[in-house]
């Protein structure tokens, strides 16, 4: 295979360069970069890793981002993605490049000034997606490894949402959403039955499964079967349980802005019920 040409070097070992099949990409290689300029042949074996940024925008992203990162930091980050691409079966949104970096960038800094953002979704992201979750803490071990310094336990769960996004193709906003919303809900649920719930328990973990499988259907406008028989009797047998699920529903329909169907106020009342006995 022949070489590729530099476009632009963004430091001694990163370049953006013009590859004969895939046009440009991003190209990193341990002194790749060193006295090389625009239109300098390289050969494929120098480059270590390099992946293709196809949209103009996220090429942009990470251009601007790579010059402003210490080198070893730049390599940690870099690491980090090829590992999470290694751990996911499938494509990763190319989003991940900039968005990541950018996240990553700025939580290191937040640390190495001695300051933490809090995170608030931690338990409920967590429950959400447990396998991104896994790969969440390994990056957050390399880039100690790495560079010395640890992340907080909050930042497991903002790495998680960026790899759900990836894998998802969606946007960390919206992913980021569901995680909000699944707090707001177990809030209500707690108040309306005065309980508290305890959230390393078995049936919280199903609560959360639910309410995210139930936000997926509504999203997608999948309709379930309405056992209509069961609705009458939890309508009799469990009127508190059976109201909560109305209420929660009318709060995701608000927050979702899509109609949930009425059959999904059935299963989630029996996840109520099944709280309420536990925590009576």
């Amino acid at each position: 295979m022949n070489g590729f040409f530099v476009e632009k070097v963004l430091n001694n070992n990163v370049v953006i360069a013009n590859h004969p099949m895939y046009g440009e990409v991003v190209s990193i290689g341990k002194g790749l970069g060193f006295n090389r300029k625009k239109g300098d042949e390289l050969s494929p074996e120098l480059a270590e890793k390099t992946f293709v940024l196809k949209s103009e925008k996220e090429q942009e992203n990470y251009k601007k981002l790579l010059p402003k990162i210490d080198q070893n930091l730049q390599a940690a980050i870099i690491e980090s993605i090829l590992l999470i691409n290694n751990r996911v079966p499938g494509n990763l949104n190319e989003h991940i490049h900039a968005g990541l970096t950018d996240h990553l960038l700025f939580a290191l800094q937040r640390v190495s000034q001695g300051m933490t953002i809090k995170n608030p979704f931690l338990k409920e992201t967590i429950t959400l997606y447990p396998f991104e979750h896994t790969i969440a803490v390994e990056v957050i071990d390399l880039i100690q490894d790495k560079t010395g310094i640890g992340l907080p336990q909050g930042e497991i769960g903002f790495i998680t949402l960026h790899i759900h996004s990836a894998i998802a193709n969606k946007d960390v906003s919206d992913v980021n959403q569901y995680s909000q919303l699944v707090f707001q809900l177990i809030q209500v649920i707690e108040e309306q039955l005065n309980v508290h719930i305890n959230k390393d328990s078995i049936d919280y973990s199903r609560l959360i499964r639910h309410l995210r499988f139930m936000m997926d259907r509504v999203q997608s406008g999948e309709i379930v079967d309405e056992p209509e028989k069961i609705a009458l009797l939890l309508k009799e047998e469990y009127p508190v349980c059976y109201n909560l699920a109305w209420k929660l529903i009318k709060i995701m329909q608000q927050q979702l802005g899509k109609p949930v169907c009425d059959a999904e106020a059935v299963y989630l009342t029996m996840h109520i019920q099944r709280l309420q006995k536990k925590n009576k």
